[in-house]
């Protein structure tokens, strides 16, 4: 049974998801926006804003997990232009912005997830 486990599976693997959401989560920073399916955009939503408010601490604890997690020149702008931005903020870093029509080749709904 699935009670009480998070997240969406994707159909992959937990290495493969692990890479996937990455990919995304840098695709997201390094571009401020991106328009993918809607499940894509509400996982990538609850990693991004997790490494923003990691980002937020400005320690050298905070860098290194960030570190471990993403690629160099993405932990620099998460730490040094992203965070600091939103230093006031409790949350809600990234907004999603639901569209009408749907993918062409399997009508999957798409989204649009952007910085506020």
């Amino acid at each position: 049974m699935r009670h009480l486990k998070e997240g969406k599976k994707f159909g992959r693997k937990k290495g493969q998801r692990k890479a996937f959401l990455q990919g995304l989560a840098v695709n997201l920073i390094k571009h401020g926006k991106m328009t993918t399916t809607e499940t894509r955009a509400k996982e990538t939503r609850r990693f991004v804003e997790r490494l923003i408010t990691h980002g937020k601490k400005q320690n050298i604890g905070a860098m290194r997990l960030l570190l471990s997690k993403l690629p160099k020149q993405t932990v620099y702008k998460i730490y040094h232009e992203i965070a600091p931005r939103y230093k006031d903020r409790k949350g809600g870093y990234t907004r999603i912005i639901k569209h009408t029509e749907r993918r062409v080749g399997d009508g999957s709904k798409k989204a649009t997830i952007e910085f506020v």
